[in-house]
C-alpha cells in the first residue's frame, strides 16, 4: 500500500463531509467523488488484501436487530473493527461504516421503527456500538420498508417510520459528534442502501428522508437472477435493445431517485463485483433474455476472470446499448450476467455526467486482487 498523497487526501476530506459541507465547487468535484467499498464481516479480514488509499468509506456488513437494538452476531467482527481501523495509517480520511440488516436480517426493522420510544432504543443502540469499536457511522441496509422482503415484518406506516428513525438516528449521530467534539469530515455519517426501482420509492419518502442522509447508496444491480423468467443483465447501466428486454436498469434507477427529490450529489451508484448464471439456457440472443432451465448461482469476479471469461468454453459478448459484458456456452447452454473493467468506464463516465456522488460496489472479496476497484479509482478519483 502507498502513501495517501497530497491531492488525494484534500478529496477523501471532501468526501467524507455530511449534509451540511453545502455545494461543491466545480475545481472540487474530480477530487469528490466517493468510492464506498462493503466488506463482509463472516471471516477474518487481511489488511493486505485492501488498498485503503483507493477507498474513501467502508461499509462493515452486518449488524443485526435483536430485541429493538442493534447488536453484532458475528464472532470476528470486534477484530474486523481494529483491522479497518488500521487502514487509517495509509488513508487518514477514510471512513469505517457500521450496516445494518441486509436482506437477511431486515425482519426486525419494522418493529424498531415502530414508535418514538422503539426508535430511541434503536438509535441509541447504534451510536453505541459506533463509539465502542471507534467508527464513522451508521449504514441501514432496510430490504425494503412496506414490503416483505425475506418474510419480514412490514407495516403500510413504514412509510412514515422509515423516515422518523432516519430522523432519530441523525439527531443522536449529531450528539455524540458533538460529544466528541467531531465536525466538518469527522461528524458521523448515516448513509442507506436504496432499491433501484420505483416500488421502493412509493414505500418511503425519500424527498424528506434524504435531509438526514450524507449519501444514498443505490443497489443498481440484481436485476436479474433466480426469480427471473428470463436470463438477462443483472447489472446494466442502460436498458438492452434485445428482444424482450424490460426497461430496468441503472440508469433509471438514478432517473426514478432523482425525480423523487434527491439531490444528484447524494446519490451513490451501485456496480457489482460478481455475476450471476442460469443453464439450460435458450439459445438466442446467444442466451440474452431467455428462457432457461435452472439458475447457476453466482459468481465473484476472480473466478470469472480465472475460470468464464473466454475460459472453457465461456465466449464474452458485449451489448453496446446496456453498456454491459455477458457470457455464453453454446455447448452446455450457461449465460452468465456481470460487471468488468469496460462497462466500470461506461459507469464512472455517467457518474461523472450526471453529477453523481460516487459508486458504491459489492462487494470487496470478490475482487481481491482489486482490479476492479483499480478500474473506479483510475476514473474517479
Amino acid at each position: 500500500m502507498k502513501t495517501v498523497g497530497m491531492a488525494l487526501a484534500l478529496g477523501l476530506l471532501l468526501a467524507a463531509c455530511g449534509p451540511s459541507s453545502g455545494v461543491v465547487a466545480p475545481e472540487e468535484q474530480a477530487e469528490d467523488y466517493k468510492i464506498v467499498g462493503y466488506v463482509m464481516g463472516r471471516r477474518s479480514l487481511d489488511l493486505r488484501r485492501i488498498d485503503a488509499t483507493k477507498l474513501t468509506h467502508i461499509n462493515y456488513a452486518f449488524a443485526n436487530i435483536a430485541d429493538g437494538k442493534v447488536v453484532l452476531e458475528g464472532e470476528h467482527d470486534p477484530a474486523n473493527f481494529a483491522t479497518l481501523n488500521a487502514l487509517k495509517a495509509d488513508n487518514p480520511r477514510l471512513k469505517i461504516l457500521l450496516s445494518v440488516g441486509g436482506w437477511s436480517w431486515s425482519d426486525h426493522f419494522s418493529d424498531a421503527a415502530l414508535t418514538e420510544a422503539s426508535r430511541e432504543t434503536f438509535a441509541r443502540s447504534a451510536v453505541d456500538l459506533l463509539v465502542t469499536h471507534h467508527l464513522d457511522g451508521i449504514d441501514l441496509d432496510w430490504e425494503y420498508p412496506g414490503q416483505p422482503g425475506d418474510g419480514n415484518t412490514y407495516r403500510p406506516e413504514d412509510k412514515q417510520n422509515f423516515t422518523l428513525m432516519l430522523k432519530a438516528l441523525r439527531e443522536h449521530l449529531d450528539a455524540q459528534s458533538a460529544r466528541d467534539a467531531r465536525s466538518g469530515p469527522d461528524t458521523y455519517l448515516l448513509t442507506i442502501a436504496s432499491g433501484a426501482n420505483a416500488t421502493f420509492l412509493e414505500h418511503t419518502q425519500m424527498d424528506v428522508a434524504q435531509q438526514y442522509l450524507d449519501f444514498i447508496n443505490i443497489m443498481t444491480y440484481d436485476f436479474a437472477g433466480s426469480w427471473s423468467a428470463t436470463t438477462g443483465h443483472h447489472t446494466n447501466l442502460y436498458p438492452s435493445a434485445a428482444d424482450g428486454a424490460p426497461e430496468r436498469a441503472a440508469n433509471t434507477g438514478v432517473d426514478e431517485h432523482l425525480r423523487a427529490g434527491i439531490p444528484a450529489r447524494k446519490i451513490v451508484l451501485g456496480v457489482a463485483f460478481y455475476g450471476r448464471g442460469w443453464s439450460g439456457v435458450t439459445s438466442a440472443q446467444n442466451g440474452l433474455y431467455q428462457p432457461y432451465g435452472a439458475s447457476a448461482g453466482s459468481y465473484a469476479y476472480q473466478t470469472l476472470v480465472t475460470e468464464y471469461i473466454n475460459h472453457n468454453g465461456f465466449r464474452r459478448y458485449w451489448d453496446d446499448d446496456a453498456k454491459s459484458p455477458y457470457l455464453w456456452h453454446a455447448d452446455s447452454s450457461r449465460f452468465i450476467t456481470y460487471d468488468d473493467e469496460e462497462s466500470l468506464r461506461h459507469k464512472a463516465d455517467f457518474v461523472k455526467a450526471q453529477g453523481l456522488g460516487g459508486v458504491m460496489y459489492w462487494e470487496h472479496s470478490h475482487d481481491p486482487d482489486e482490479v476492479l476497484l483499480g478500474v473506479l479509482f483510475q476514473h474517479l478519483r
